[in-house]
């Protein structure tokens, strides 16, 4: 596992231990990318009713909110144990450390792949290619003055450039970042519902490996022909 923090000669806390996993939200994937791997038991995840709000909580006034991010992936190199993931870690409210995937708001007009690609980008300095999604998280919380519907799309990313820093996140959340054998990525993230997330890249990427790398070129238009030189035979 190779952090971020050891490759730029940063100081940045690294974690001793996984913390224990907070709670969960409902999650969405396709059961179709659901194949069992030897030894692997994903959950299928779906929606769950919302949970019962204290009278004060339903008068509040709900909104809507939306981000985008995923598992961002490499082939592996010389010595690794199979392709990589990049995961940050970062702290909670209560202070305890984190490992998560890296994700974030959509600004402006963007949709929520070229959010993910950006986040990705900001988040772990890795360059990413959409390959395929993943799932879509879907919960809520209540603040003081409301109630949010948060809705989160996950892809699954193969990495075209970049390097693993976290010097280039313009909210300074993420401590560190380290890239993760794909094969332990499950166990190693905190919230239940990135584990099965991370259980749907490693199944997609035992069946199809080439994802790890970046879609071939697509070919261009054919080019005309060109017009016979003047007086040529036809």
């Amino acid at each position: 596992m190779h952090g971020a923090a050891a490759a730029s000669g940063g100081h940045h806390p690294r974690p001793t231990a996984r913390p224990v996993p907070p709670g969960g939200s409902p999650l969405r994937v396709d059961p179709r990318r659901l194949r069992p791997l030897p030894g692997a038991l994903p959950g299928t995840g779906g929606r769950s009713p919302l949970p019962a709000s204290s009278s004060h909580q339903s008068h509040l006034p709900v909104v809507d909110e939306t981000s985008a991010g995923g598992v961002v992936v490499r082939a592996a190199r010389p010595g690794e144990d199979g392709p990589q993931a990049a995961v940050i870690v970062r702290r909670n409210r209560a202070g305890r450390l984190e490992w998560c995937l890296p994700k974030g708001h959509l600004e402006g007009a963007e949709t929520p792949q070229q959010a993910a690609i950006r986040e990705v980008r900001e988040e772990t300095g890795i360059v990413g290619e959409i390959r395929t999604t993943l799932g879509v998280i879907d919960y809520w919380f209540s603040g003081e003055t409301r109630r949010v519907h948060k809705v989160v799309h996950h892809y699954l990313l193969s990495m075209t450039g970049g390097r693993l820093t976290v010097e280039d996140d313009p909210d300074q959340e993420a401590e560190d970042a380290f890239w993760v054998p794909v094969s332990t990525l499950p166990e190693r993230l905190s919230y239940p519902n990135e584990q099965r997330l991370a259980v749907v890249a490693r199944q997609l990427l035992h069946r199809t490996p080439e994802l790890t790398r970046p879609s071939p070129p697509r070919p261009g238009p054919p080019r005309p022909a060109r017009p016979p030189a003047p007086g040529s035979p036809r």
